[in-house]
């Protein structure tokens, strides 16, 4: 597969907070070890992304959350989650990938923006309950995801509470796996508060294995495969289509999956 570069640009006209991601490739160490090895890095030059939606999709593996969490970090987001003001650290296992990024960003600067990661939600949480216990004046911390505890909530509601209360509109919202907790029913409510997010000036990069969160129609999809990245449609999409297989041929296909 081609490496992705500055192919299928969007219109001079677009707006967007991060208008691209380029890999610094002569700085890269190796490409032979961690993360650089991974074929949607080893293959990467520039990404172009979408002003209002870009998806990172692809199987376990592929290198989803590391580019997101690289492209998180160069901006300046806690490697955790949460945004720009969070510097909590329960465990420092992200890799060097964002030093060899460079971000091109658009003429105008976000007032809001976070980085929803739902393998270290649990860990943001805490970190905001301590800090609200410590002494001060100001507001709590938690008034701004709903006033009400994150843990004392499941995680599915603490998601979502999230997505309702803390993203204001006029962000840059990047999302790893945030369909993680959530029901069918709570992915079609988070895609429409996705809407209400664009049409507030946000922008969102969001990496999914929910073909519901993929199917914003303003977006483009990037595919992660074992030979690079692929820009693809969301009928295109691995997830989509053994998921329709699944619901056209249910009885078929668990047949075969247990057969001896």
């Amino acid at each position: 597969m081609s490496r992705i570069n500055r192919m299928n640009r969007f219109p001079s006209t677009a707006t967007g907070y991060l208008r691209s991601v380029q890999l610094l490739r002569d700085e890269v160490p190796s490409f032979e070890q961690f993360p650089y090895h991974l074929p949607a890095l080893r293959e990467l030059d520039t990404l172009e992304l979408h002003p209002k939606v870009t998806y990172i999709v692809g199987e376990n593996g592929m290198g989803k959350s590391t580019l997101l969490e690289g492209l998180a970090v160069a901006w300046g987001f806690n490697p955790e989650g949460g945004s720009q003001n969070f510097a909590f650290s329960t465990y420092a296992s992200h890799s060097e990938l964002h030093r060899h990024l460079r971000l091109v960003r658009g003429a105008l600067r976000p007032r809001d923006g976070f980085f929803f990661r739902a393998e270290s939600y649990y860990n943001l949480a805490s970190n905001i309950e301590e800090l609200d216990r410590e002494p001060g004046g100001g507001p709590k911390i938690i008034q701004s995801f709903g006033g009400k505890s994150l843990h004392e909530q499941s995680h599915g509601e603490s998601f979502f509470a999230a997505f309702m209360n803390r993203f204001r509109g006029d962000g840059l919202y990047v999302m790893d796996e945030p369909e993680a907790a959530l029901s069918p029913f709570r992915q079609l409510s988070m895609l429409a508060r996705i809407h209400d997010l664009i049409r507030n000036r946000s922008q969102f990069i969001i990496s999914t294995h929910s073909p519901i969160l993929m199917a914003y129609p303003d977006a483009i999809i990037y595919q992660l495969t074992s030979k690079g990245i692929e820009r693809v449609s969301l009928e295109e999409t691995e997830h989509y289509q053994l998921t329709r297989q699944f619901l056209n041929n249910r009885e078929g296909m668990l047949e075969e999956l247990f057969r001896e």
